[in-house]
Formats: structure tokens, C-alpha cells, sequence
């Protein structure tokens, strides 16, 4: 079975951290569980068509939370990936199309 390449991306991650990345060309993206490194490159060059260098992946775990009904819940977890791209490339992931 074939993977699409908009299935390997499931979002960007948008937070102070990731774009204060973009300065270095570093990009973070929520991937599923279960793609590897060389499927997320392929994905992002085929995509957005650039250049990729590298990619780090990370799992992040839920942390356990309480709630206000003094009930515990628990946030989900992610795989990220951290693409870094090459000096001349860049993704306008941050801006609106304006």
C-alpha cells in the first residue's frame, strides 16, 4: 500500500519556539506514529518542493493533567518531526498568504 504524501504531514506545529526556528531554516511538523525519517523528507520535498537536510523526529508525551471537577485528564501524544532546510530554501508556513 502506497502512502500519500499529505498523510505523512499532519500538521505544522505553530508555537514561539517553532518560529523563532524558521530563523535557522528549521521547521517542526506532527507526523503519525509510525513514519520514519526518510518518508517525512520525501513528504516535505515533495510538498513544499525544497530542499531538506535533515530530520530529527521526537516523541512527545501527554502529560497527566487535573481539571477543574478535581478529575485527571491526560493531553494526547505526538511524534514531531524537525526538518532543517537548506541554506537557500524556506516555507512561509507562518504567514497568512498575504
Amino acid at each position: 500500500m502506497e502512502k500519500l504524501f499529505q498523510d505523512v504531514i499532519i500538521r505544522p506545529v505553530i508555537s514561539e519556539k517553532s518560529y523563532a526556528n524558521s530563523d535557522r531554516r528549521q521547521y517542526t511538523f506532527v507526523i503519525p506514529e509510525h513514519v520514519n525519517r526518510v518518508e517525512v523528507k520525501q513528504a516535505i520535498e515533495k510538498l513544499f518542493d525544497v530542499k531538506v537536510v535533515s530530520v530529527n523526529t521526537l516523541h512527545r508525551m501527554g502529560k497527566v493533567r487535573r481539571l477543574p471537577n478535581r478529575t485527571f485528564g491526560k493531553r494526547t501524544s505526538e511524534k514531531r518531526a524537525i526538518v532543517t532546510l537548506a541554506p537557500d530554501q524556506q516555507l512561509d508556513i507562518f504567514t497568512n498568504g498575504n
